[in-house]
């Protein structure tokens, strides 16, 4: 009988060590590295690869936070045959919103597709912006810190916010995620996640991409339909 229960004792040990090791390994591969996602963790940060990206400082040529103008910038984007309104919060993120506005007035963000989709639960993002297509790419550029990230960890339905790596509030650069469903992104080392902004109209057009899924099935990954942002534009 003790050695019964040692022997259970053991194996329960090694249960909750595994069970600890693979939500380790989930949220570090969502937080940290390149690429287009493999595995399907819980809900997390979404990712900005920017290789050059110092933690605690902005890298290359940045534009400056007051291009924002403090102020609430107006409109679209075109992806595939959703058009989307948004507005941009110059106030409550001015960096975010500078390089953003920037991007877009240089026609930076016009023919790149949105690379990645998240289908689980409470976790809801198509993630856009990468001049590489495949989470790798950015302006050249890096910035911070986070703005404007939500205390509760919670990202409401059009909601429109930056991606970056894990742990680095100083690695923004051109990707952002667009909330296409209620979303929770736990906080990390760095903070949560700057939310530039939100959708105005046109989410439901999403639903095409959305509904189609993840290529190969999962639930994050490259969308099954591909994503194309033919046109966007704010004033």
């Amino acid at each position: 009988m003790r050695r019964r229960t040692r022997d259970n004792l053991i194996a329960g040990a090694v249960l909750v060590i595994v069970l600890v090791l693979a939500v380790g390994a989930q949220l570090a591969y969502f937080n940290g590295g390149p690429g287009t996602p493999k595995a399907e963790p819980s809900a997390s940060a979404t990712t900005t690869p920017t290789p050059s990206a110092t933690p605690g400082a902005n890298t290359g040529d940045v534009p400056p936070a007051s291009l924002s103008e403090g102020r609430t910038w107006t409109g679209s984007m075109k992806l595939n045959d959703a058009t989307l309104g948004f507005e941009l919060d110059g106030a409550a993120a001015p960096q975010g919103v500078a390089s953003t506005v920037s991007l877009i007035k240089k026609g930076f963000y016009e023919g790149l597709t949105c690379h990645r989709l998240t289908t689980g639960d409470n976790f809801k993002v198509l993630q856009c912006g990468d001049p590489s297509g495949d989470g790798s790419g950015g302006p050249g550029y890096s910035y911070g810190p986070i703005e404007n990230a939500p205390a509760d960890a919670v990202y409401p339905a059009g909601t429109i916010a930056m991606a970056r790596q894990g742990g680095n509030a100083y690695s923004m650069g051109s990707q952002f995620f667009i909330v296409y469903g209620d979303t929770s992104i736990p906080a990390d080392a760095a903070g949560g996640y700057t939310v530039i902004g939100h959708v105005t109209s046109g989410l439901d057009g999403l639903s095409a991409i959305t509904s189609a899924g993840v290529e190969g099935g999962g639930q994050d990954g490259k969308p099954a339909v591909p994503v194309t942002m033919t046109a966007i534009s704010v004033q």
